[in-house]
């Protein structure tokens, strides 16, 4: 699917800018639908990848889908195309933010979701870059728009960041305190942050910051974990810690003839998440150090 967002240049001359989006893969839920969560990939990854580790979670009644996003310059990367859901040059409050492009993946994201049965709950969750338009995301809810002033559609219930930050950070307080409504819905919003401490990509303090700046703004029912000995990956511990915090924030139960099927499944999540971890520490001491920038930057 592909979005076209027009931003205004010098003079009268108008930019126009496709984004177009890679394939979506989704694992259906085993037991009674109850929630849908988007999950965002990190930066050079895919949906098929996500796909592979949720489906063998134990949450039975939720369904995953797993967009991938644009190939596209990426200035961190020297300009370098690869899967990204925005551009970004440096993880810095003070540096300019992609808000087309930022725009754009939340558009998609919105989208895909806005298609759910009315009784299911929604949610969205990502690693890193995907953690960082999942936040995105959650602002423009509170704030009913998106940063381009579009309205925002889709009522949200539940978002995840795992080794994140949050993308225009300066303004989310403005936004959200500027309207009664705004402030209602950002303090009703569910939000579970989840970060390393020994994270070279992302540092921890990101992740804190984003939990301050969005705690100050006025999101009350926010959650942070830090994890000791933690890089930039994910665990099986981490992993527990957010199957039940969305049991518990989106009120998900599992039905009794389902749990002891999915007692395997549980164990092979964590053999796949070791796995992960294993190929991904080769990766890093079998490249170049350009391709470790690519790699860690996931």
């Amino acid at each position: 699917m592909s979005y076209t967002n027009l931003s205004v240049g010098s003079g009268s001359r108008t930019a126009r800018r496709t984004f177009e989006f890679g394939r979506t893969y989704v694992v259906r839920p085993r037991g009674k639908h109850q929630a849908t969560i988007v999950w965002l990939h990190g930066l050079g990854d895919n949906g098929s990848s996500c796909s592979q580790l949720l489906e063998s979670l134990p949450l039975p009644n939720v369904k995953w889908i797993c967009p991938t996003a644009p190939s596209r310059p990426v200035a961190m990367l020297g300009g370098f195309p690869c899967n990204a859901w925005f551009d970004v040059g440096e993880l810095s409050e003070n540096g300019p933010d992609d808000l087309e492009g930022l725009d754009a993946s939340a558009a998609h994201i919105a989208n895909l979701l806005s298609t759910e049965p009315s009784d299911v709950k929604l949610g969205i969750g990502g690693f890193s870059m995907g953690a960082a338009i999942a936040l995105y995301s959650a602002t423009c809810f509170a704030h009913g728009k998106y940063g381009n002033g579009n309205p925002y559609p889709v009522n949200l219930r539940a978002v995840v960041g795992l080794s994140g930050w949050l993308p225009g950070a300066s303004n989310v307080r403005n936004r959200v305190e500027g309207s009664h409504e705004a402030a209602r819905r950002a303090a009703s919003l569910p939000i579970l942050l989840c970060h390393g401490l020994c994270d070279e990509v992302v540092p921890h303090t990101h992740g804190e910051k984003s939990f301050n700046t969005l705690s100050l703004a006025g999101f009350r029912n926010v959650v942070f974990k830090p994890y000791d000995g933690l890089g930039h990956y994910t665990v099986p511990n981490e992993m527990d810690e957010v199957c039940n915090w969305l049991n518990t924030s989106l009120s998900i139960y599992i039905d009794v003839c389902l749990s002891f099927h999915f007692a395997p499944a549980l164990t092979l999540g964590k053999i796949l998440f070791t796995y992960a971890i294993f190929q991904f520490k080769i990766s890093c001491s079998a490249s170049t150090e350009t391709d470790r920038i690519s790699v860690l930057a996931r």
